[in-house]
């Protein structure tokens, strides 16, 4: 009932509106770039993400990136068993989130993680960066904690950092 009375006040509007329009007539956030690495800790980015996705009606690019050494080496180029799990996880993930409804591709990186992320942003014109943390303690924050850390510094777009459980 509450919620009735506040939505008929001059001026206000729900939260999941100001999502879908930041006043442009484009949604806040069209398009969410969503890194995962391949583990559970996967889970906690993938779910929080179909309620935002859904809500925002954005459009999701999935991006792991390939940093083994055949990735490293050799890019596009590389074959390996780790590449091609990769392929296979990425597709699973995209199919799970187009299952409900959400646009999704998947991306497959080479390289060194920052820079791959750095430039995909760029390069797709995302308006959010979606990242899950492994929730290390301290000495482990401080290096592993590190690309989370580094990309937020370098790019000019919010990044929701949720730590995993």
């Amino acid at each position: 009932m509450a919620c009735r009375t506040r939505s008929k006040l001059r001026g206000w509007s729900s939260p999941a509106r100001e999502l879908r329009d930041d006043g442009n007539g484009t949604n806040m956030y069209d398009t969410i770039l969503v890194t995962l690495d391949g583990t559970p800790t996967d889970r906690t980015i993938v779910e929080h993400v179909k309620k935002l996705a859904k809500l925002a009606q954005s459009h999701l690019v999935l991006l792991h990136v390939a940093d083994g050494w055949a990735a490293r080496t050799y890019g596009q180029d590389a074959v390996s068993a780790e590449i091609a799990e990769d392929t296979v996880y990425l597709e699973k993930v995209r199919s799970e989130f187009q299952s409900m409804g959400i646009s999704a591709e998947a991306e497959l990186a080479y390289g060194e993680p920052v820079k791959e992320i750095i430039k995909w942003v760029q390069q797709k014109g995302c308006d959010l960066v979606a990242m899950s943390t492994h929730g290390h303690r301290f000495f482990a924050d401080i290096f592993l904690g590190e690309t989370a850390n580094r990309v937020q510094h370098s790019i000019s777009v919010p990044v929701l950092l949720l730590r995993a459980k």
